[in-house]
């Protein structure tokens, strides 16, 4: 038998060409052409008409909410809207489609063109300090609305299916194949969803498939011009999927095209039990669905509501974070922190307007909010403190009124009883600020009981002035202010 023999190229030896599909539901109080009762956690299939279960003779009406919502979302995205927007039907038949047909968008959809800004924390954590194109805008194809459909469950001998989803808006936001690798759909997504969540135009939760997510990927050698053959990943729900699927599939790729073994188009799955896709079809083309126009919907004219929806327009992640910077001095990191969820931003800025030191007020935010919050498994917007609260702790310390550590007790009490005032709270535990002259006293103390420390200040390490600070807190039990002490030391020394 003749033995057959290839070559192995080198993974950064090809060049991975990535789109996104990403469905999302937009937060609505009825369906997109019927008025039945949209959203999430209802008894199965309760919320139902024979609009959204297809029955013969029913006609839809449009959801002029869900219209204006992704409008809101192209200008989110620096879209373009076309001055007249027109429905088709686009054919085909699944178990969950009411139908067999979808009421969606093809040649007039209501946004085209703009990007997606990939936030340098929307990166996974691993890759945020070696970002392989920082500012890194990818561009998008179109946004489209549409209606979802029916939510299946498969079990191991039978299916269920639940046709309170069928009919929900659906927004289709569609990417340029602009994705260069897996890290950078990660940041897609979590960027996507940031901007989603500040419009209010859905929570984009992929848990409760609110968002869901197709993957089309090819791979070529570099110095080829030609992109490779589309495979399409499909119905991802977690950002952690689209992750590993596409790692997977451009070294699959990678390792087929050493072999000489050629890609057949095809709609393929990600199977997290076993870590690999799987063949589902052959992929259909845009002709196979048999698009035409909608027979039962006028087009819609933008213009007047263009017009209703600019001045919705929010302030995006980035503009907030550059504004956090200019106007209350915080680090880029630190806004990029604290505007990477809306309901943080806006507790940042309640907390920090009039405060004494809006920069402790971030770190307070940073280290101390959000680490008890991780601890209690907690949102921000469960937080007990309120940001009057947390502004008047950080203003006690500040005066030098109390010490840090004694702040953080206060916190904790103040975490059980969100009701009392920090002042009052800090008086109940005893906190009651030192008289400068015996903490004076204190610093010669200590300056006189550690001459050898002093020695070594002097003789050229000052950073051992932070050890004598120690000494002082320790003696005055913790009521002195360290950066009084410091500075008192500091002088005394001569530094």
């Amino acid at each position: 038998m003749e033995q057959i023999t290839y070559t192995i190229m080198p993974r950064e030896d090809y060049i991975a060409t990535i789109g996104l599909e990403v469905h999302c539901q937009i937060t609505a109080n009825s369906k997109m052409f019927c008025g039945c009762r949209a959203g999430y956690g209802h008894e199965p299939n309760t919320n139902v008409c024979p609009v959204c279960l297809g029955l013969p003779g029913a006609l839809p009406v449009l959801n002029k909410h869900a219209i204006e919502q992704t409008i809101l979302a192209g200008m989110l995205l620096n879209c373009s809207t076309p001055e007249i927007s027109k429905w088709d039907r686009k054919n085909y038949f699944y178990p969950d489609m009411p139908k067999n047909f979808q009421l969606t968008q093809f040649d007039l959809p209501l946004c085209s063109g703009g990007g997606v800004p990939l936030y340098d924390l929307a990166y996974p954590k691993e890759v945020q300090k070696k970002i392989p194109n920082p500012g890194k805008v990818v561009k998008m194809n179109r946004i489209h609305l549409e209606e979802d459909v029916a939510k299946s469950t498969h079990f191991a001998n039978h299916s269920t299916i639940d046709f309170n989803r069928a009919g929900t808006p659906l927004m289709e936001i569609v990417s340029e194949a602009d994705i260069d690798s897996a890290d950078e759909a990660y940041a897609y997504l979590k960027s996507l969803q940031q901007i989603l969540v500040y419009g209010k135009i859905s929570d984009a939760d992929m848990d409760k498939g609110q968002m869901r997510c197709d993957v089309n990927i090819s791979v070529r050698p570099k110095g080829t011009t030609e992109l490779g053959t589309k495979l399409e990943v499909k119905n991802l729900n977690s950002i952690t999927a689209v992750r590993k699927s596409i790692e997977f599939e451009i070294q699959r790729q990678c390792d087929e095209y050493d072999q000489g073994i050629p890609q057949q188009q095809a709609t393929i799955r990600w199977d997290d039990a076993i870590g690999e896709t799987v063949v589902m079809r052959i992929k259909e083309d845009s002709a196979d669905y048999r698009y035409f126009p909608e027979p039962d919907l006028l087009p819609v004219r933008t213009a007047d509501l263009v017009a209703k929806m600019q001045p919705q327009v929010p302030e995006l992640p980035h503009q907030k974070r550059d504004r956090f910077v200019q106007e209350y001095a915080v680090s880029e990191y630190d806004a990029g922190v604290l505007t990477s969820d809306r309901s943080l931003a806006d507790y940042f800025e309640s907390a920090a307007k009039g405060s004494k030191a809006p920069k402790k007020v971030a770190n307070w935010i940073i280290n101390t909010v959000l680490g008890k919050l991780n601890e209690t498994e907690s949102q921000i917007t469960d937080n007990p403190v309120k940001a009057d609260s947390l502004r008047e702790l950080v203003d006690l310390v500040e005066a030098g009124t109390i010490s840090n550590n004694q702040a953080k007790d206060v916190f904790s009490a103040l975490w059980e009883s969100p009701g009392k005032a920090p002042a009052d709270i800090a008086k109940s535990m005893g906190f009651e600020p030192a008289d400068n002259s015996a903490i004076e006293a204190i610093i010669d103390e200590v300056i006189a009981a550690n001459p050898d420390k002093v020695a070594e200040i002097t003789g050229g390490n000052p950073k051992m002035v932070n050890w004598l600070t120690g000494q002082v807190m320790k003696a005055s039990k913790g009521k002195a202010n360290p950066k009084m002490v410091t500075d008192t030391l500091s002088a005394k020394l001569g530094l």
